[in-house]
């Protein structure tokens, strides 16, 4: 397939899903959504497009979206974005007190909250990671919800990045 400087807008919706489809975990119905909103004007209209599919989901599809999100630091099977930024995170690597600790905010966030806990960890340390988690279980589920979605946007954003980096494009 050929690059131009926008080659989202000669690609058919199977390319363009099979591009974008890992952007979003387990996740392709907002691609596809997000590709009826064509034409797209650059990466962040794009961006934009999915972001307002996910918006105009309703609560009970943005649930399934967020719950598509693996534990951080479990040793389960995970998408590779998902295991290379757990990995920059230090996740990989935790010390087993790291590692009990991590599990057990993760069970308590999960009882809570009906979804894992969701954060763009790109940048961050295992430390700073488990104090996140401290200060947000216990928030009001609705601002929880809300804040869980708005890291998941995060998230797609900075995989857009690697991706728009990797083929030499400007978001």
């Amino acid at each position: 397939m050929e690059l131009t400087s926008q080659p989202w807008q000669s690609w058919t919706k199977e390319q363009f899903v099979a591009q974008f489809s890992n952007l979003y975990e387990h996740s392709p119905w907002v691609i596809e959504q997000a590709w009826e909103k064509a034409p797209f004007d650059s990466l962040q209209d794009v961006l934009d497009k999915m972001k307002a599919v996910v918006d105009e989901a309703g609560a009970e599809k943005q649930l399934e979206l967020l719950r598509q999100h693996p534990d951080l630091g479990a040793r389960i099977q995970m998408t590779e974005h998902s295991q290379s930024e757990q990995a920059g995170a230090g996740l990989d690597s935790l010390t087993p007190e790291q590692y009990e600790k991590l599990s057990r905010l993760n069970r308590e966030y999960t009882d809570t909250y009906q979804f894992p806990f969701i954060l763009a960890v790109k940048g961050r340390n295992a430390a700073q990671i488990l104090d996140i988690m401290e200060q947000r279980n216990g928030q009001p589920k609705e601002q929880e919800f809300a804040t869980a979605l708005a890291q998941v946007n995060i998230i797609v954003g900075l995989r857009m990045n690697d991706w728009a980096e990797r083929q030499g494009l400007n978001v």
